[in-house]
Protein backbone atom coordinates (compact mmCIF):
# COMPACT_ATOMS: atom_id res chain seq x y z
CA UNK A 1 0.00 0.00 0.00
CA UNK A 2 1.19 3.54 -0.86
CA UNK A 3 -0.11 6.90 0.29
CA UNK A 4 0.37 10.40 -1.07
CA UNK A 5 -0.92 13.85 -0.26
CA UNK A 6 -2.93 16.01 -2.65
CA UNK A 7 -4.37 19.46 -2.08
CA UNK A 8 -7.79 17.86 -1.48
CA UNK A 9 -6.63 15.11 0.86
CA UNK A 10 -4.68 11.89 1.25
CA UNK A 11 -4.95 9.08 -1.32
CA UNK A 12 -3.94 5.44 -1.05
CA UNK A 13 -2.71 3.34 -3.95
CA UNK A 14 -0.89 0.14 -4.69
CA UNK A 15 2.80 -0.74 -4.92
CA UNK A 16 4.20 -3.58 -7.00
CA UNK A 17 7.52 -4.28 -8.72
CA UNK A 18 8.89 -0.83 -8.00
CA UNK A 19 5.87 1.16 -9.21
CA UNK A 20 3.29 3.07 -7.16
CA UNK A 21 -0.14 3.32 -8.82
CA UNK A 22 -2.98 5.62 -7.78
CA UNK A 23 -6.26 5.39 -9.69
CA UNK A 24 -9.45 7.40 -9.79
CA UNK A 25 -8.11 10.58 -8.14
CA UNK A 26 -10.66 13.38 -8.72
CA UNK A 27 -9.25 16.49 -10.40
CA UNK A 28 -12.63 18.26 -10.61
CA UNK A 29 -16.04 18.04 -8.96
CA UNK A 30 -18.62 15.54 -10.31
CA UNK A 31 -20.13 17.20 -13.43
CA UNK A 32 -23.78 16.47 -12.67
CA UNK A 33 -26.74 18.33 -11.21
CA UNK A 34 -26.11 22.08 -11.45
CA UNK A 35 -22.62 21.39 -12.87
CA UNK A 36 -23.95 19.46 -15.87
CA UNK A 37 -22.62 20.85 -19.16
CA UNK A 38 -20.80 23.62 -17.27
CA UNK A 39 -17.07 24.33 -16.95
CA UNK A 40 -15.30 22.14 -14.40
CA UNK A 41 -15.11 23.19 -10.77
CA UNK A 42 -12.45 22.22 -8.21
CA UNK A 43 -12.95 18.89 -6.44
CA UNK A 44 -14.16 18.98 -2.85
CA UNK A 45 -11.71 18.09 -0.10
CA UNK A 46 -12.12 14.90 1.89
CA UNK A 47 -11.20 13.71 5.36
CA UNK A 48 -9.20 10.60 6.04
CA UNK A 49 -7.62 8.51 3.31
CA UNK A 50 -9.35 8.10 -0.06
CA UNK A 51 -9.09 4.64 -1.63
CA UNK A 52 -7.46 5.09 -5.04
CA UNK A 53 -6.55 1.49 -5.76
CA UNK A 54 -9.07 1.01 -8.60
CA UNK A 55 -10.01 2.99 -11.69
CA UNK A 56 -12.71 5.56 -11.03
CA UNK A 57 -15.92 6.15 -12.98
CA UNK A 58 -15.61 6.80 -16.70
CA UNK A 59 -17.32 9.67 -18.50
CA UNK A 60 -20.78 8.76 -19.86
CA UNK A 61 -20.53 7.30 -23.36
CA UNK A 62 -22.04 4.77 -25.71
CA UNK A 63 -20.16 1.51 -26.35
CA UNK A 64 -18.29 1.20 -29.61
CA UNK A 65 -20.48 -0.09 -32.41
CA UNK A 66 -19.75 -3.49 -34.00
CA UNK A 67 -17.26 -4.56 -35.26
CA UNK A 68 -15.09 -2.02 -33.44
CA UNK A 69 -16.33 -3.22 -30.07
CA UNK A 70 -14.35 -6.42 -30.63
CA UNK A 71 -11.15 -4.53 -31.53
CA UNK A 72 -10.98 -1.77 -28.92
CA UNK A 73 -11.08 -2.13 -25.15
CA UNK A 74 -13.68 0.24 -23.71
CA UNK A 75 -14.14 0.04 -19.93
CA UNK A 76 -17.41 1.55 -18.69
CA UNK A 77 -17.35 2.22 -14.95
CA UNK A 78 -20.53 3.79 -13.48
CA UNK A 79 -20.51 6.76 -11.13
CA UNK A 80 -20.71 10.54 -11.15
CA UNK A 81 -17.14 11.28 -10.02
CA UNK A 82 -15.89 10.73 -13.58
CA UNK A 83 -13.45 13.66 -13.82
CA UNK A 84 -10.60 11.68 -12.42
CA UNK A 85 -7.06 10.67 -13.29
CA UNK A 86 -4.54 7.90 -12.65
CA UNK A 87 -0.86 8.15 -11.69
CA UNK A 88 2.00 5.65 -12.01
CA UNK A 89 5.34 6.62 -10.49
CA UNK A 90 8.56 4.91 -9.44
CA UNK A 91 9.15 7.26 -6.53
CA UNK A 92 7.05 9.44 -4.24
CA UNK A 93 8.15 12.82 -2.95
CA UNK A 94 10.59 15.27 -4.47
CA UNK A 95 12.30 13.13 -7.11
CA UNK A 96 11.77 15.74 -9.85
CA UNK A 97 10.99 13.18 -12.55
CA UNK A 98 9.58 14.01 -15.99
CA UNK A 99 5.81 13.62 -16.36
CA UNK A 100 3.72 12.33 -19.28
CA UNK A 101 0.00 13.13 -19.25
CA UNK A 102 -2.03 10.97 -21.64
CA UNK A 103 -5.24 12.32 -23.22
CA UNK A 104 -7.18 9.45 -24.74
CA UNK A 105 -8.79 9.23 -28.16
CA UNK A 106 -12.20 8.02 -29.26
CA UNK A 107 -13.59 10.61 -31.70
CA UNK A 108 -14.49 12.87 -28.74
CA UNK A 109 -17.33 10.46 -27.93
CA UNK A 110 -15.53 7.41 -26.49
CA UNK A 111 -12.54 6.34 -24.46
CA UNK A 112 -11.19 6.81 -20.93
CA UNK A 113 -7.97 6.77 -18.97
CA UNK A 114 -8.81 3.24 -17.79
CA UNK A 115 -8.12 1.47 -21.12
CA UNK A 116 -5.65 -1.36 -20.34
CA UNK A 117 -3.33 -0.35 -23.19
CA UNK A 118 -2.76 2.97 -21.39
CA UNK A 119 -1.30 1.36 -18.27
CA UNK A 120 1.60 3.59 -17.25
CA UNK A 121 3.75 0.98 -15.52
CA UNK A 122 6.41 0.82 -18.24
CA UNK A 123 6.81 4.60 -18.28
CA UNK A 124 7.24 4.59 -14.50
CA UNK A 125 9.85 1.84 -14.70
CA UNK A 126 11.79 4.03 -17.11
CA UNK A 127 11.70 7.03 -14.80
CA UNK A 128 8.67 8.91 -16.17
CA UNK A 129 5.63 9.65 -14.02
CA UNK A 130 2.62 8.70 -16.18
CA UNK A 131 -0.84 10.23 -15.78
CA UNK A 132 -3.97 9.23 -17.71
CA UNK A 133 -7.17 11.28 -17.53
CA UNK A 134 -10.88 11.22 -18.25
CA UNK A 135 -12.72 14.20 -19.75
CA UNK A 136 -16.33 14.78 -20.74
CA UNK A 137 -17.36 13.41 -24.12
CA UNK A 138 -19.98 13.99 -26.81
CA UNK A 139 -22.65 16.57 -26.10
CA UNK A 140 -21.80 16.53 -22.40
CA UNK A 141 -18.32 17.83 -23.21
CA UNK A 142 -18.59 19.51 -26.62
CA UNK A 143 -22.15 20.77 -27.07
CA UNK A 144 -21.96 24.22 -28.61
CA UNK A 145 -24.76 26.76 -28.55
CA UNK A 146 -24.53 30.56 -28.82
CA UNK A 147 -24.68 30.94 -25.04
CA UNK A 148 -21.11 31.77 -24.09
CA UNK A 149 -20.20 28.25 -22.92
CA UNK A 150 -17.86 26.24 -25.14
CA UNK A 151 -15.30 23.46 -25.27
CA UNK A 152 -16.06 22.05 -21.83
CA UNK A 153 -14.15 18.87 -22.62
CA UNK A 154 -11.04 20.93 -23.35
CA UNK A 155 -11.55 22.84 -20.10
CA UNK A 156 -11.66 19.49 -18.32
CA UNK A 157 -8.27 18.71 -19.85
CA UNK A 158 -6.93 22.08 -18.68
CA UNK A 159 -8.27 21.39 -15.18
CA UNK A 160 -6.48 18.03 -15.15
CA UNK A 161 -3.24 19.72 -16.20
CA UNK A 162 -3.69 22.32 -13.48
CA UNK A 163 -4.11 19.47 -10.98
CA UNK A 164 -0.86 17.97 -12.27
CA UNK A 165 1.01 21.26 -11.85
CA UNK A 166 -0.37 21.65 -8.32
CA UNK A 167 0.09 18.08 -7.11
CA UNK A 168 2.49 16.01 -9.17
CA UNK A 169 5.59 16.90 -7.11
CA UNK A 170 4.12 14.81 -4.29
CA UNK A 171 4.09 11.86 -6.70
CA UNK A 172 7.73 12.30 -7.69
CA UNK A 173 7.07 14.45 -10.76
CA UNK A 174 8.44 17.81 -11.86
CA UNK A 175 5.58 20.20 -12.78
CA UNK A 176 7.99 22.09 -15.04
CA UNK A 177 8.72 18.95 -17.12
CA UNK A 178 5.23 17.91 -18.26
CA UNK A 179 4.68 16.30 -21.66
CA UNK A 180 1.10 16.07 -22.88
CA UNK A 181 0.45 13.20 -25.25
CA UNK A 182 -2.55 11.78 -27.04
CA UNK A 183 -3.79 9.73 -29.96
CA UNK A 184 -6.59 10.44 -32.45
CA UNK A 185 -9.01 12.80 -30.65
CA UNK A 186 -6.35 12.97 -27.94
CA UNK A 187 -3.79 14.16 -30.49
CA UNK A 188 -6.28 16.67 -31.85
CA UNK A 189 -6.73 17.77 -28.23
CA UNK A 190 -3.02 18.22 -27.50
CA UNK A 191 -2.41 20.23 -30.68
CA UNK A 192 -5.44 22.36 -29.79
CA UNK A 193 -4.05 22.83 -26.25
CA UNK A 194 -0.75 23.86 -27.87
CA UNK A 195 -2.62 26.75 -29.49
CA UNK A 196 -4.74 27.77 -26.47
CA UNK A 197 -3.76 30.74 -24.28
CA UNK A 198 -5.54 29.11 -21.31
CA UNK A 199 -3.22 26.11 -21.50
CA UNK A 200 0.01 28.09 -21.86
CA UNK A 201 2.60 27.22 -19.24
CA UNK A 202 0.96 23.95 -18.19
CA UNK A 203 3.26 21.72 -20.25
CA UNK A 204 6.71 21.73 -21.81
CA UNK A 205 6.35 19.13 -24.55
CA UNK A 206 3.70 17.58 -26.83
CA UNK A 207 3.38 14.13 -28.43
CA UNK A 208 0.62 13.94 -31.04
CA UNK A 209 -0.18 10.52 -32.48
CA UNK A 210 -2.56 10.43 -35.47
CA UNK A 211 -4.26 13.80 -35.09
CA UNK A 212 -3.27 17.40 -35.69
CA UNK A 213 -4.26 21.04 -35.84
CA UNK A 214 -6.96 21.13 -38.52
CA UNK A 215 -9.61 19.08 -36.70
CA UNK A 216 -11.98 21.70 -35.30
CA UNK A 217 -15.46 23.02 -36.10
CA UNK A 218 -16.70 26.48 -36.91
CA UNK A 219 -19.29 27.97 -34.54
CA UNK A 220 -21.90 27.80 -37.30
CA UNK A 221 -21.44 24.08 -37.87
CA UNK A 222 -21.25 23.29 -34.17
CA UNK A 223 -24.44 25.29 -33.54
CA UNK A 224 -26.20 23.18 -36.19
CA UNK A 225 -25.15 20.03 -34.36
CA UNK A 226 -26.56 21.40 -31.11
CA UNK A 227 -29.82 22.05 -32.91
CA UNK A 228 -29.92 18.53 -34.34
CA UNK A 229 -29.39 17.06 -30.86
CA UNK A 230 -32.20 19.23 -29.47
CA UNK A 231 -34.51 18.10 -32.28
CA UNK A 232 -33.85 14.45 -31.48
CA UNK A 233 -34.66 15.15 -27.83
CA UNK A 234 -37.73 17.26 -28.59
CA UNK A 235 -36.53 20.16 -26.44
CA UNK A 236 -35.45 23.75 -27.13
CA UNK A 237 -31.87 24.19 -28.29
CA UNK A 238 -30.73 25.64 -24.97
CA UNK A 239 -28.10 24.37 -22.58
CA UNK A 240 -30.58 24.28 -19.71
CA UNK A 241 -33.10 22.17 -21.62
CA UNK A 242 -30.53 19.68 -22.93
CA UNK A 243 -28.70 19.45 -19.58
CA UNK A 244 -31.98 18.48 -17.90
CA UNK A 245 -32.28 15.37 -20.10
CA UNK A 246 -31.16 12.09 -18.46
CA UNK A 247 -27.76 11.10 -19.73
CA UNK A 248 -28.91 7.86 -21.38
CA UNK A 249 -31.48 9.74 -23.45
CA UNK A 250 -28.80 12.22 -24.48
CA UNK A 251 -26.48 9.40 -25.52
CA UNK A 252 -29.28 7.86 -27.58
CA UNK A 253 -29.82 11.22 -29.30
CA UNK A 254 -26.09 11.43 -30.06
CA UNK A 255 -26.26 8.03 -31.69
CA UNK A 256 -29.24 9.07 -33.79
CA UNK A 257 -27.47 12.24 -34.96
CA UNK A 258 -24.40 10.19 -35.87
CA UNK A 259 -26.52 7.78 -37.89
CA UNK A 260 -28.05 10.70 -39.76
CA UNK A 261 -24.54 11.84 -40.70
CA UNK A 262 -23.51 8.38 -41.89
CA UNK A 263 -26.70 7.98 -43.91
CA UNK A 264 -26.46 11.33 -45.67
CA UNK A 265 -23.22 13.29 -45.18
CA UNK A 266 -24.55 16.26 -47.16
CA UNK A 267 -22.18 19.26 -46.83
CA UNK A 268 -25.13 21.65 -46.99
CA UNK A 269 -26.41 20.09 -43.78
CA UNK A 270 -23.17 19.14 -42.04
CA UNK A 271 -20.55 21.64 -43.23
CA UNK A 272 -16.99 20.45 -42.56
CA UNK A 273 -18.30 17.42 -40.64
CA UNK A 274 -19.29 15.89 -43.99
CA UNK A 275 -15.59 15.36 -44.66
CA UNK A 276 -14.21 14.42 -41.25
CA UNK A 277 -17.32 12.53 -39.99
CA UNK A 278 -16.91 13.59 -36.35
CA UNK A 279 -20.07 15.16 -34.92
CA UNK A 280 -18.36 16.53 -31.80
CA UNK A 281 -15.01 18.32 -31.93
CA UNK A 282 -13.37 21.39 -30.42
CA UNK A 283 -15.01 24.59 -31.65
CA UNK A 284 -13.24 27.77 -32.73
CA UNK A 285 -15.30 29.89 -30.34
CA UNK A 286 -12.92 32.88 -30.37
CA UNK A 287 -12.20 32.62 -26.65
CA UNK A 288 -11.10 29.22 -25.37
CA UNK A 289 -10.03 28.24 -28.90
CA UNK A 290 -9.30 31.65 -30.46
CA UNK A 291 -8.41 30.32 -33.94
CA UNK A 292 -7.94 27.15 -35.93
CA UNK A 293 -5.03 25.55 -34.05
CA UNK A 294 -2.87 25.23 -37.17
CA UNK A 295 -3.33 28.94 -37.91
CA UNK A 296 -2.42 29.87 -34.33
CA UNK A 297 0.66 27.64 -34.50
CA UNK A 298 1.71 29.36 -37.72
CA UNK A 299 1.45 32.65 -35.83
CA UNK A 300 3.79 31.36 -33.13
CA UNK A 301 1.52 29.73 -30.54
CA UNK A 302 3.50 27.14 -28.60
CA UNK A 303 6.79 28.15 -30.18
CA UNK A 304 8.69 27.35 -26.96
CA UNK A 305 7.15 23.86 -26.64
CA UNK A 306 8.93 20.78 -28.03
CA UNK A 307 6.70 18.74 -30.36
CA UNK A 308 6.84 15.12 -31.53
CA UNK A 309 4.13 14.40 -34.08
CA UNK A 310 3.31 11.67 -36.55
CA UNK A 311 0.87 9.15 -37.96
CA UNK A 312 0.57 5.54 -39.08
CA UNK A 313 1.14 4.44 -42.66
CA UNK A 314 -2.30 2.87 -43.18
CA UNK A 315 -4.53 4.82 -40.75
CA UNK A 316 -7.79 4.67 -42.68
CA UNK A 317 -7.77 0.90 -43.12
CA UNK A 318 -8.96 0.65 -39.52
CA UNK A 319 -12.25 2.26 -40.55
CA UNK A 320 -12.89 0.34 -43.78
CA UNK A 321 -11.38 -3.16 -43.30
CA UNK A 322 -13.20 -4.47 -40.18
CA UNK A 323 -16.70 -3.57 -41.45
CA UNK A 324 -15.92 -5.10 -44.86
CA UNK A 325 -16.17 -1.82 -46.77
CA UNK A 326 -12.76 -1.90 -48.45
CA UNK A 327 -13.62 -4.68 -50.89
CA UNK A 328 -16.66 -2.77 -52.17
CA UNK A 329 -14.85 0.47 -53.08
CA UNK A 330 -14.67 0.82 -56.86
CA UNK A 331 -12.94 3.27 -59.18
CA UNK A 332 -15.98 5.53 -59.25
CA UNK A 333 -16.03 6.02 -55.48
CA UNK A 334 -12.25 6.42 -55.44
CA UNK A 335 -12.37 9.15 -58.08
CA UNK A 336 -15.28 10.92 -56.37
CA UNK A 337 -13.52 10.87 -53.01
CA UNK A 338 -10.26 12.12 -54.48
CA UNK A 339 -12.09 14.89 -56.33
CA UNK A 340 -13.87 15.95 -53.14
CA UNK A 341 -10.43 16.39 -51.59
CA UNK A 342 -9.14 18.30 -54.63
CA UNK A 343 -7.18 15.51 -56.34
CA UNK A 344 -7.67 14.73 -60.01
CA UNK A 345 -6.84 11.76 -62.23
CA UNK A 346 -3.16 12.71 -62.54
CA UNK A 347 -2.78 12.67 -58.75
CA UNK A 348 -4.55 9.31 -58.52
CA UNK A 349 -2.18 7.92 -61.11
CA UNK A 350 0.74 8.80 -58.84
CA UNK A 351 -0.92 6.99 -55.94
CA UNK A 352 -1.60 3.96 -58.14
CA UNK A 353 1.90 3.85 -59.62
CA UNK A 354 3.40 3.89 -56.12
CA UNK A 355 1.26 0.85 -55.19
CA UNK A 356 1.51 -1.72 -58.01
CA UNK A 357 -1.39 -4.13 -57.94
CA UNK A 358 -3.36 -2.11 -55.38
CA UNK A 359 -7.14 -2.26 -55.55
CA UNK A 360 -9.34 0.80 -55.75
CA UNK A 361 -10.03 0.30 -52.05
CA UNK A 362 -6.32 0.22 -51.23
CA UNK A 363 -5.74 3.50 -53.06
CA UNK A 364 -8.85 5.02 -51.47
CA UNK A 365 -7.54 4.13 -48.00
CA UNK A 366 -4.17 5.70 -48.82
CA UNK A 367 -5.71 8.94 -50.06
CA UNK A 368 -8.01 9.36 -47.06
CA UNK A 369 -5.20 8.42 -44.67
CA UNK A 370 -3.12 11.23 -46.08
CA UNK A 371 -5.94 13.79 -46.04
CA UNK A 372 -7.10 12.97 -42.52
CA UNK A 373 -3.85 12.15 -40.70
CA UNK A 374 -0.52 12.38 -42.53
CA UNK A 375 -0.75 15.78 -44.18
CA UNK A 376 -2.22 17.55 -41.09
CA UNK A 377 0.74 16.25 -39.06
CA UNK A 378 3.17 17.51 -41.71
CA UNK A 379 1.43 20.91 -41.72
CA UNK A 380 1.95 21.27 -37.96
CA UNK A 381 5.63 20.41 -38.36
CA UNK A 382 5.98 22.92 -41.19
CA UNK A 383 4.07 25.61 -39.28
CA UNK A 384 6.50 25.48 -36.37
CA UNK A 385 9.41 26.77 -38.43
CA UNK A 386 12.55 26.74 -36.27
CA UNK A 387 10.77 25.51 -33.13
CA UNK A 388 11.99 22.06 -32.01
CA UNK A 389 9.88 19.49 -33.85
CA UNK A 390 10.33 15.80 -34.59
CA UNK A 391 8.24 13.66 -36.95
CA UNK A 392 7.67 9.91 -36.99
CA UNK A 393 5.69 7.39 -39.01
CA UNK A 394 4.57 4.05 -37.58
CA UNK A 395 4.81 1.42 -40.29
CA UNK A 396 4.51 -1.99 -38.58
CA UNK A 397 1.67 -3.89 -40.22
CA UNK A 398 -0.69 -5.86 -38.01
CA UNK A 399 -1.31 -9.48 -39.03
CA UNK A 400 -4.94 -9.22 -37.88
CA UNK A 401 -7.72 -9.88 -40.42
CA UNK A 402 -5.33 -11.57 -42.80
CA UNK A 403 -2.94 -8.66 -42.70
CA UNK A 404 -5.51 -6.34 -44.23
CA UNK A 405 -5.41 -3.87 -41.31
CA UNK A 406 -1.83 -2.88 -42.06
CA UNK A 407 -0.28 -0.10 -39.97
CA UNK A 408 -3.72 1.21 -39.18
CA UNK A 409 -5.17 3.72 -36.76
CA UNK A 410 -4.63 2.99 -33.04
CA UNK A 411 -2.24 0.07 -33.62
CA UNK A 412 0.83 1.98 -32.35
CA UNK A 413 -0.59 2.61 -28.85
CA UNK A 414 0.43 -0.67 -27.12
CA UNK A 415 3.88 -0.17 -28.66
CA UNK A 416 4.16 3.37 -27.29
CA UNK A 417 3.06 2.25 -23.81
CA UNK A 418 4.89 -1.11 -24.03
CA UNK A 419 1.63 -2.89 -23.19
CA UNK A 420 1.56 -5.47 -25.99
CA UNK A 421 0.50 -8.20 -23.53
CA UNK A 422 -2.23 -6.16 -21.86
CA UNK A 423 -5.83 -7.32 -21.83
CA UNK A 424 -7.52 -6.41 -25.11
CA UNK A 425 -4.35 -5.72 -27.13
CA UNK A 426 -4.34 -8.94 -29.17
CA UNK A 427 -7.38 -8.09 -31.35
CA UNK A 428 -5.32 -5.26 -32.85
CA UNK A 429 -1.74 -6.55 -32.76
CA UNK A 430 -2.17 -10.32 -32.92
CA UNK A 431 -0.76 -13.01 -30.67
CA UNK A 432 2.96 -12.43 -31.32
CA UNK A 433 3.65 -8.72 -31.85
CA UNK A 434 7.34 -7.75 -32.05
CA UNK A 435 8.61 -6.62 -28.65
CA UNK A 436 11.59 -4.97 -30.31
CA UNK A 437 9.33 -2.46 -32.04
CA UNK A 438 7.68 -1.67 -28.69
CA UNK A 439 11.11 -1.02 -27.19
CA UNK A 440 12.02 1.33 -30.04
CA UNK A 441 8.80 3.37 -29.84
CA UNK A 442 8.39 3.36 -26.06
CA UNK A 443 11.98 4.35 -25.36
CA UNK A 444 11.77 7.15 -27.94
CA UNK A 445 8.74 8.49 -26.07
CA UNK A 446 10.64 8.13 -22.76
CA UNK A 447 13.65 10.00 -24.15
CA UNK A 448 11.44 12.76 -25.49
CA UNK A 449 9.57 13.20 -22.21
CA UNK A 450 12.87 13.18 -20.32
CA UNK A 451 15.10 15.36 -22.51
CA UNK A 452 13.03 16.71 -25.40
CA UNK A 453 15.09 14.71 -27.91
CA UNK A 454 13.61 11.37 -29.08
CA UNK A 455 16.74 10.10 -30.81
CA UNK A 456 16.73 11.27 -34.43
CA UNK A 457 17.22 14.62 -36.24
CA UNK A 458 14.68 17.41 -36.07
CA UNK A 459 12.19 17.88 -38.87
CA UNK A 460 13.35 20.68 -41.16
CA UNK A 461 12.10 21.71 -44.59
CA UNK A 462 15.47 20.97 -46.21
CA UNK A 463 15.43 17.22 -45.55
CA UNK A 464 12.19 16.37 -43.65
CA UNK A 465 13.81 13.74 -41.43
CA UNK A 466 11.21 11.19 -40.30
CA UNK A 467 11.68 8.18 -38.04
CA UNK A 468 9.94 5.17 -39.57
CA UNK A 469 9.13 2.64 -36.85
CA UNK A 470 8.95 -0.94 -38.12
CA UNK A 471 10.65 -4.27 -37.50
CA UNK A 472 13.74 -2.35 -38.57
CA UNK A 473 13.37 1.29 -37.52
CA UNK A 474 15.35 3.95 -39.30
CA UNK A 475 15.30 7.60 -40.38
CA UNK A 476 13.96 8.35 -43.85
CA UNK A 477 14.06 11.72 -45.54
CA UNK A 478 10.96 13.24 -47.12
CA UNK A 479 9.02 9.96 -47.39
CA UNK A 480 6.58 9.78 -50.33
CA UNK A 481 7.62 13.24 -51.42
CA UNK A 482 5.61 13.07 -54.65
CA UNK A 483 2.39 12.33 -52.79
CA UNK A 484 3.12 14.98 -50.17
CA UNK A 485 3.47 17.64 -52.86
CA UNK A 486 0.07 16.72 -54.33
CA UNK A 487 -1.58 18.24 -51.25
CA UNK A 488 0.14 21.61 -51.41
CA UNK A 489 -2.56 24.26 -51.40
CA UNK A 490 -5.28 21.66 -50.76
CA UNK A 491 -4.77 20.48 -47.18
Amino acid sequence: MSTAETRQGTVSGTYADGVHAFKGIPYAAPPFGPRRMRPPEPPPAWAGVRDCTRYGPTAPKNPYAPPFDTLLAEPAIPGEDCLNLNVWTPELGGAGLPVLVWIHGGSFTNGSGAVPQYDGTAFARHGVVCVTINYRLGADGFLFLPDGVANIGLLDQVAALEWVVDNIARFGGDPARVTIAGESAGAMSVTTLLSMPRAAGLFRRVIAESGAGQHVLSPATATRVGGYVAQKLGVPATREAIAAIPIQRLLAAQTAVGLDLQTNPDPSRWGEIAANLMVFEPVVDGDIVPAVPLDAIRQGAGRDVDVLIGSNTDEWRFFVVPPGVLAHIDDGLLQATAAAHGLGDAALQIYRSNRPGASAGDVYAAVVTDWFFWIPAIRVAEARGESPTWVYEFGWKSPVLGGQLGACHYVEIPFAFDTLRSEGAAPMVGSAPPQGVAEDVHLAWVRFATSGVPGWPRYEAADRATMLFDTHSDVVHDPRAGERRLWDGLR
